[in-house]
């Protein structure tokens, strides 16, 4: 952790240079719970507290979103070093709703798993999932959860009618279809030829495509303003937060810092980081502005 600590994060501060709690975290992001695990001293929580205030914070702003709406109307919960899985860094347990992060190795996935969070959370408000389920339970299969948002619009779950919605649903088919709709896109088409080589479906399921396509144009296409104290002017530059997302845009069979490595082929390409990160914006930006407005 110290040293992600020290890492260059480009940023606003956000904490003004203070120190905050995991409690504060909580209360901030309107998470419902937070636990931090027995083994994990006081020192490392709050250095822990100060890297995920900061990671959470900066995808608050590179989304447009009221930091409260981070914590899903209170249903998303943090496990930070308590409840691991043994050789996973970092996960979401979607039937606890918890985004758990390792002690020493969970740097660089929280914009990943904060993507399955929400994929899971959106899922009953942009989809028919009753008449899905009722129908998969006719045909004699298994109908109930955990249903992601990403797996429903692939197996084409009539969605519910909202200019949100359907911004969503152009977010799916820019990041998994071709141009003309036809084919699968050639992120997909990489991520199948991935599994073949390992004779394992990992990285062509939806809900991992999304997550990897979103903690991709996080790391890609953040970006902040700062006054030039000079000129006075604002300039935008680049937001780099190594906690929330790194290696994204590593070369191949490069480590990804924190939390494993990744093949070639496992991200968008630039050109279709541009394309998804619009559609991104497109969706969460008015998502943010109908938020804040209610606040």
């Amino acid at each position: 952790m110290k040293r992600h600590h020290n890492a260059s994060r480009q940023g606003p501060d956000h904490r003004e240079g203070e120190q905050v709690t995991f409690l504060e975290v909580k209360q901030h992001f309107g998470l419902g719970h937070v636990r931090v695990g027995s083994w994990v001293s006081r020192e490392e929580s709050l250095l822990a507290a100060n890297l995920v205030f900061d990671a959470l914070a900066d995808l608050a702003l590179i989304l447009g979103l009221p930091p409260k709406a981070l914590g899903l109307r209170e249903s998303l919960n943090l496990a930070f070093g308590h409840g691991g899985r043994e050789g996973v860094m970092a996960h979401y347990a979607p039937q606890e709703r918890t985004l758990a992060l390792a002690k020493n190795a969970g740097a660089g996935a929280l914009a990943h798993e904060f993507w399955h969070a929400f994929d899971h959370f959106i899922a009953p408000k942009v989809f028919d999932i009753r008449a899905f389920d009722s129908r998969a339970c006719d045909n004699g299969g298994r109908g109930h959860g955990p249903h992601f948002a990403s797996g429903l619009w692939l197996r084409d779950v009539p969605i519910l009618s909202h200019p949100l919605n359907e911004r969503l649903s152009e977010l799916f088919r820019i990041t998994m279809l071709s141009e003309d709709n036809q084919q699968p896109s050639d992120f997909v088409n990489r991520a199948v030829q991935l599994d073949r080589g390992s004779g394992y479906c990992y990285f062509s399921r939806p809900s991992e495509l999304m997550a990897r396509a979103f903690e991709a144009c996080i790391e890609s296409c953040g970006s902040y303003e700062r006054l030039d104290q000079d000129t006075g002017e604002l300039c935008l530059l680049p937001l780099v937060n190594p906690y929330l997302v790194t290696g994204t845009q590593a070369k191949s069979g490069a480590r990804r810092s924190g939390w494993g490595t990744m093949p070639d082929g496992a991200f968008p390409d630039e050109s279709h980081r541009k394309l998804i990160h619009g559609a991104l914006c497109c969706y969460f930006h008015p998502l943010g502005r109908a938020l804040m407005s209610r606040q």
